[in-house]
């Protein structure tokens, strides 16, 4: 190969290498300036707590957001804060978004009782049970009792129950189904009224529909109604209950009956 031939050949490697060396030294500036920049340490001088609150304090959500929030803007975890609000008891939903510059703005719903549920928990009236430090402040709302998982089905129940009592101008205060599936009552006017496992509401339709035989003093005085009889129901009077006298009650007109 003469000297013609070699130059060019050696003019174009030298320039490859030149723009080799230039692609790398570009390459490696643009990496610094990007790790530079996610790096960059951006604190959040905001969090921005938003809801209605009646029973729920934002000092909660203070307190479990106080470690998480110490991290940068950037590299703060949003999953982390949306799980540490959500497992509070009073929390129904929560929603959490980065702010531009510096503030993570968390929307939170909180949770409406319906029912007490067992001795120590709360139920709302789509079902979901949770479980707050103190539910002194609901002894006012029906206590609901049921099987595990059955949630639902017990609180529909409850519901057409309590329909059916206010109609009569009855109170329901506690509404309990056992393991066997047998259903009990109790008014706020202290009356037990058991309803066995079968046929339970056409039970207590057939019971709300006799009394009006009854005047309300006289209904007072009931401590417990047994309606498990397929054609009947017993009465368990308070103690101390005078004697009524039934054939007056069946009678009220004195009427004569002639044959």
């Amino acid at each position: 190969m003469n000297n013609v031939g070699i130059k060019p050949l050696l003019t174009g490697v030298l320039l490859l290498c030149l723009i080799v060396v230039a692609g790398h030294q570009l390459n490696k500036k643009w990496q610094i300036r990007s790790l530079s920049i996610k790096n960059v340490s951006m604190p959040i001088r905001y969090v921005r707590i938003e809801g209605v609150f009646q029973y729920l304090s934002k000092s909660e959500i203070q307190t479990v957001l106080q470690p998480i929030v110490m991290a940068g803007f950037f590299d703060v975890d949003m999953q982390e804060i949306h799980t540490a609000v959500s497992i509070l008891p009073w929390v129904d939903t929560v929603t959490v978004k980065r702010v531009w510059p510096d503030t993570i703005d968390i929307k939170v719903d909180e949770r409406k009782p319906y029912a007490r549920w067992g001795e120590t928990s709360l139920i709302t009236e789509q079902g979901i049970i949770f479980t707050p430090k103190n539910i002194e402040l609901f002894k006012d709302k029906v206590l609901v009792i049921g099987p595990e998982l059955q949630q639902l089905k017990v609180l529909e129940i409850m519901k057409g129950i309590k329909t059916a009592l206010a109609d009569h101008s009855m109170k329901l205060a506690e509404f309990s189904v056992n393991e066997r599936g047998a259903w009990k009552i109790k008014l706020a006017s202290e009356l037990e009224i058991l309803l066995g496992r079968n046929e339970q509401l056409k039970k207590l339709q057939r019971f709300l529909k006799t009394l009006t035989v009854l005047d309300e003093e006289q209904f007072l005085q009931i401590e417990r109604v047994d309606l498990r009889y397929p054609n009947g129901y017993a009465v368990s009077w308070k103690p101390g209950t005078a004697d009524i006298d039934w054939n007056a009650i069946a009678n009220p007109n004195n009427e004569l009956s002639i044959r």
